[in-house]
């Protein structure tokens, strides 16, 4: 065989491998209700391949909110468990904003990273970047959202079922009669489920009325006092609230405050320290949050990303985690994050 032959049938073996390759990392979106509390891999029929987990990147809505500083740290915790002090963990805010996003998950594919974990800032609109970075050969995990998208796996809370646990506790109280206000946020399926959850146990209950349910507090303290502001203007008795996340839920709080109202209670998700300092507190309107588990979402995420790695699929591409509700009568002995 000359060179010419040589160099041709050469090229030809890059090509094949390069393609296999591509396709290593190829998995179906999250498709299952179940809640379970652990994570399990199990191998697959390709052999365990011989890579390390050298880089993470983590994007996240907004690392102005202790909850996703929390899961920054759970990750990189974990990564460095895994892959010793060397692994480079990159985290960074998109601010729920999509199109940051976008750059974000594009800049980690540039760098070659191993495992991007996702906290989308739309659960729709990001799709692209996900394929893009699929494509590249990225495994992809997302957390707390699911994204209407083909990623490696989900790692999130049982969304649905804080909902419910959270407005169960407000029929409960109001012995299924009375006004609610619930407290929305961004477009992303955590709160969509939230809400969902929420509304389907608040409408066996045909004497509680839904004063407001649309109104987007994008998940802050900022937001949950301005949209509480508008809508304590419009309404002038309300009994319960139900809030999205506790940052926005202090904001309805801070609200209530300036607007010298306490004739309803607040009822938010998360387990954030100051919800659960409110719901302590004797004075304050804060009655009852379904907690989540930051550090636990990411640092599962990162042990299935690494399994992935090793050509171990997770058996089920969505792993849910159950919440509880804390109340004040058991905020005493809440662990906290």
């Amino acid at each position: 065989m000359n060179v010419k032959k040589i160099a041709i049938v050469a090229s030809v073996l890059s090509i094949v491998g390069g393609t296999l390759v591509s396709c290593t990392n190829t998995s179906p979106n999250d498709s299952t209700t179940n809640s379970v509390n652990t994570y399990t891999a199990t191998n697959t029929a390709t052999q365990e391949r011989e890579v390390k987990l050298r880089s993470v990147g983590v994007t996240v809505g907004d690392l102005g909110n202790p909850f996703f500083v929390l899961m920054g740290q759970g990750a990189e915790k974990e990564a460095k468990k895994i892959g010793g002090s060397d692994v480079r963990v990159t985290v960074v805010s998109s601010g729920y904003d999509l199109n940051q996003q976008f750059n974000q998950i594009e800049n980690f594919v540039a760098a070659n990273t191993d495992v991007i974990i996702l906290n989308a800032a739309d659960s729709r609109g990001i799709q692209p970047a996900v394929e893009k970075a699929r494509r590249a050969g990225t495994v992809v995990i997302a957390v707390d959202t699911a994204v209407d998208a083909e990623v490696d796996a989900t790692v999130t809370t049982n969304n649905l079922q804080a909902g419910e646990v959270a407005c169960q506790y407000i029929a409960d109280r109001l012995k299924g009669k009375g006004s609610v206000v619930i407290v929305n946020g961004p477009p992303v399926n955590s709160v969509i489920q939230r809400v969902d959850g929420c509304q389907k146990v608040l409408s066996k209950y045909p004497d509680i009325k839904i004063l407001s349910k649309d109104q987007n507090a994008e998940g802050s303290r900022d937001g949950g006092l301005r949209v509480m502001s508008d809508l304590l203007t419009t309404f002038p008795k309300i009994d319960a609230v139900f809030a999205i996340n506790d940052p926005s839920g202090v904001g309805v709080d801070l609200a209530a405050s300036q607007a010298k109202r306490k004739e309803f209670f607040i009822v938010g998700v998360d387990g954030a320290p100051e919800a659960i300092e409110a719901i302590a507190s004797q004075d304050s309107l804060y009655a009852a949050t379904a907690t989540q588990n930051p550090r636990g979402m990411t640092q599962t995420a990162v042990q299935v990303g690494n399994d992935i790695l090793h050509g171990k699929k997770p058996k089920s591409p969505t792993i849910l985690i159950p919440v509880k509700l804390i109340t004040r009568d058991n905020v005493s002995t809440f662990q906290g994050w």
